[in-house]
């Protein structure tokens, strides 16, 4: 084993105590203490430096069956993380080595080697590898151009577009040559964001009037893809605006996490048959095959700014939690990270 650095006792961790019904409280989660692990056999100890927080990671706090195994009750959680290797039991990662993994929500992890990708935190910095670099980034790449087969003269509308995802996904449509692009946000300084910095064509306030009017006068001449992360209102009025032939992506959809009763369904669903539009849900699991495509296009532009990117921090694995719940409330601009 690599010599390991003088390291603490004990690493703190958060658990889930009870699965939430609704908004999550506070009293569903418990920041505890536990023995800082020693690497076993291809395994390796990261302290880590940069979590993520991400709204998927409420499904897992419910027993529903889902596309990934729920929390465990009364252990650790689990989520992206970025960290540095303090002690190593495995072949071609050594102390002092920056590696990705799944094991946040905790100081430390001990990470099995084939689960753990290194990263060159000379090249990007680290917390990039958590959003505009890493598994957000390529949610929106592979969603946009492989879901949504966005083709060069295509109108584009994301909702949730000051977050991590839609913010990458307006960015890149309008550098793949989009005709329009167009972004919904949750304030007045998300919409001008997106036209001042990030280069969208038009953005609204969706708490400003009903999202149907407001995209119609955004896209007056219709919409060809959707990007969706929000559902709810946001995905009616996209597909009142469908062009024909439109494609709409289905990512995620923020508005219904916390729901206790199922939402009513978009009430204009008949208009994709005059449209022969689709509605197409994913998840970024099934096309890592992307992942050396999207990194050798994507870095240059954010390399040269081409592409920008905002990342929301909060110190301090003692507000992870509420960094976590400030995601669902949309408190986050770009990428939500909490640093350690």
């Amino acid at each position: 084993m690599t010599d390991t650095p003088t390291l603490p006792a004990v690493s703190r961790e958060w658990h889930l105590l009870s699965r939430p019904v609704g908004w999550p409280k506070p009293e569903d989660f418990a920041l505890v203490e536990a023995e800082v692990p020693q690497p076993g056999e291809g395994q390796v100890l990261v302290r880590n430096k940069y979590l993520s927080v991400d709204p998927y990671m409420r499904g897992r706090m419910s027993a529903a069956k889902s596309y990934v195994a729920p929390f465990e009750l009364g252990k650790v959680m689990q989520g992206g993380a970025v960290g540095e290797v303090v002690a190593s039991n495995a072949e071609g990662l050594a102390v002092g080595d920056h590696v990705l993994h799944f094991f946040g929500w905790r100081e430390y992890a001990v990470v099995g080697a084939k689960n753990a990708v290194k990263v060159d935190p000379d090249a990007a910095p680290l917390s990039t590898y958590l959003g505009v670099l890493g598994m957000t980034g390529l949610t929106a790449y592979a969603g946009l151009l492989r879901t949504a087969a966005f083709k060069e003269g295509d109108a584009v509308f994301v909702s949730g577009a000051a977050g991590a995802v839609g913010g990458q996904v307006g960015q890149i449509a309008r550098l793949k040559g989009a005709s329009r692009v167009i972004g919904s946000a949750g304030s007045e300084e998300k919409v001008k964001l997106l036209v001042e910095e990030y280069g969208f064509d038009a953005a609204f306030n969706y708490k400003d009037g009903p999202v149907g009017e407001q995209l119609r006068a955004a896209a007056p001449d219709g919409i060809d893809v959707y990007f969706d992360n929000v559902g709810g209102d946001h995905l009616e009025a996209a597909i009142g605006s469908l062009n024909q032939g439109g494609r709409i992506a289905v990512c995620g959809m923020i508005s219904v996490y916390n729901n206790t009763e199922p939402a009513p369904g978009p009430k204009n669903l008949a208009r994709l048959i005059q449209t022969r539009g689709r509605i197409e849900g994913f998840l970024v699991g099934d096309h890592y095959d992307l992942q050396s495509q999207f990194v050798q296009e994507v870095a240059p532009w954010v390399a040269s700014g081409e592409l920008k990117y905002r990342e929301t921090v909060v110190e301090g694995i003692e507000n992870n939690l509420e960094a976590f719940l400030g995601v669902l409330r949309g408190d986050n601009t770009g990428k939500m990270i909490v640093k350690l």
